[in-house]
């Protein structure tokens, strides 16, 4: 006589449960226990598993789903920006932004700090002035003040924040990086490139700005940001010490609430600081716990389009500074880049490479490449971030050497980003942005990420509706499309967001699908986006999500 099994902690009924597993199934219920999936079926499958103490969920005919896995966060900065900074759009223009900024320093203390994200990146040649400078000196009433582009490469800062930083005229520009200066004078206007951002963020620092207290509250924020919009697992693309040290603390208190990987900064990002490659993997188990997986490094290889730091094939559009044929560098070469990725292989960590132009795309697939030819196959994937553009004959080489596209972050349509790629490389090149389509007909493993706060809100439902559209689901830049023949269908952009995403970080058999002996992340939506109209994927609402079979976040 058989025994009757043991009873499930939750039972999930009466749903449309899309598993995302290999044939794209969907079920009525399932069943929980221990936070781990055993069963998953029709209510039939599940009902013997229903006990004394089992929580039922009614899902009332609502849609549920794998939690999604966010593969490019920055999440202190993220909780940071959300909680103790002005938040700018990148849509405001110059005399709007200087009006926050006095708004701003009207309420901070004498000799404190206004820091703020995130201007338009097509607002440089506007601000790179003297004139900008006066403005904002006057606007800030004596403060140091720093505000962050909207691609958090580059700083528009005051006259006190860099005599706090101990910038004048005199100073060289730093490696990788530079001062801005009035193109008609010669003087400094305020306008920090890449490393020069980080003397200004060292400053800030050095100053006791931020607290450890701040730290915990900035991360503790950022999960429960991402829970709410039903993110279950996310990488921190830059994971320096105190990032690690909070993630850690959070899990070991019992209160982090998602799968987490993170990537060691190899080198001291320019715009950033802090330790750094060897020194910084020495101490990665220190941070391992039970969902922190420090198993990532990242590359910073080159910076971004709008600045013209990014590095391209072909040139930028002739400029006062840089001349008629300029093409960006990349930051390291690729005897170098051969070093770390194998150093990395040999240490058991993937690479995430962030590549913005072209040239530094092949360039990241010419080291992988000969990585390959000697350490032959491995296991690790690597990734190339943003993989925006994309020199044609390299698309089938992401797939041939098993290198995955880090979609992010969430512009995949006309933005404010775009506009200032138009105006540093021209409108039809700028527009070739993306090749979504491209890359998943040549069999490419691509990822979903959000780059928040370089994106300031890391809706993935928003990222999904623009992948599908390629137009701009907040109504900005109405009518416009981006490279339209580039979108994708929405159950492939729900693969992307969860279990191609959980290959991506390595924990595939422990996340992505809702499958017999997988982790308990789930969703529950308000609507079954595989059937809503493309134009109204951003407006889906998570009603709750579920960790390892505990509810973390109910919508009110």
């Amino acid at each position: 006589m058989s025994s009757k099994p043991a009873a499930a902690d939750l039972v999930v009924l009466n749903g449309r449960v899309y598993t995302v597993d290999s044939a794209r199934s969907w079920a009525n219920a399932f069943a929980v226990r221990g936070g781990r999936i055993i069963a998953v079926g029709d209510e039939a499958a599940v009902k013997p598993l229903t006990g004394e103490g089992t929580r039922v969920l009614d899902l009332d005919g609502r849609m549920a789903m794998p939690g999604i896995v966010d593969v490019h966060t920055h999440m202190m900065m993220g909780g940071q920006a959300a909680l103790f900074e002005l938040r700018i759009s990148n849509m405001e223009r110059r005399d709007g932004i200087l009006k926050k900024v006095r708004a701003a320093a009207e309420k901070t203390p004498e000799g404190k700090w206004v820091i703020g994200a995130q201007w338009g990146s097509d607002l440089i040649a506007t601000i790179n002035t003297e004139e900008s400078l006066r403005l904002l000196d006057e606007a800030s009433l004596g403060r140091p003040v720093l505000l962050r582009d909207d691609t958090y490469h580059n700083r528009w800062v005051n006259t006190a924040a860099m005599r706090v930083a101990g910038v004048t005229a005199a100073n060289a520009d730093p490696e990788q990086g530079s001062f801005g200066r009035d193109p008609g004078t010669g003087a400094l206007t305020g306008l920090m490139i890449e490393s020069a951002s980080g003397m200004i963020e060292r400053a800030i620092v050095s100053s006791g700005h931020y607290t450890d207290e701040m730290d915990r509250a900035a991360m503790a924020h950022s999960i429960a940001t991402l829970n709410e919009h039903g993110v279950t697992a996310f990488l921190d693309a830059a994971a320096t010490q105190p990032v690690m040290a909070a993630l850690k603390g959070l899990d070991d208190r019992g209160e982090l609430t998602a799968w987490v990987c993170a990537a060691m900064p190899v080198t001291e990002p320019s715009f950033m600081f802090g330790i750094a490659g060897e020194e910084l993997f020495a101490l990665r188990e220190t941070f391992r716990s039970a969902h922190v997986r420090p198993d990532f490094t990242k590359v910073f290889l080159d910076g971004v389009p709008g600045a013209r730091t990014a590095a391209f094939h072909e040139p930028y559009t002739p400029d006062p500074v840089f001349g008629c044929c300029f093409r960006g560098a990349t930051l390291a070469s690729v005897p170098e880049l051969v070093r770390w990725v194998g150093r990395c292989e040999k240490l058991g960590l993937s690479v995430k490479i962030h590549c913005a132009g072209d040239a530094a795309v092949t360039q990241a697939l010419d080291a992988i490449d000969v990585v390959r030819s000697f350490n032959g196959p491995t296991k690790l994937v690597h990734h190339i971030a943003h993989a925006s553009y994309i020199a044609p004959e390299d698309i089938r080489r992401f797939a041939e050497l098993g290198v995955a596209a880090d979609l992010s972050p969430f512009i995949w349509y006309p933005t404010a980003f775009l506009e200032g790629h138009k105006q540093t490389m021209g409108v039809e090149r700028a527009t070739r942005f993306w090749p979504n389509r491209d890359l998943l007909a040549a069999g490419t493993l691509m990822a979903g990420g959000s780059d928040w706060p370089v994106i300031p809100n890391p809706d993935p439902w928003n990222g999904m509706e623009g992948l599908v559209t390629r137009q701009n689901p907040s109504g900005d830049f109405a009518g416009e499309s981006l490279w339209p023949e580039q979108a994708l269908d929405i159950a492939t952009v729900l693969e992307i967001f969860t279990i191609n995403s959980a290959r991506v970080m390595g924990l595939d058999g422990t996340i992505g699908s809702l499958e017999i002996g997988k982790s308990a992340d789930f969703i529950v939506l308000e609507r079954n986006v595989l059937e809503v109209p493309s134009d109204e994927i951003a407006d889906t609402k998570v009603l709750s999500t579920w960790f390892e079979g505990r509810k973390v976040y109910e919508r009110g």
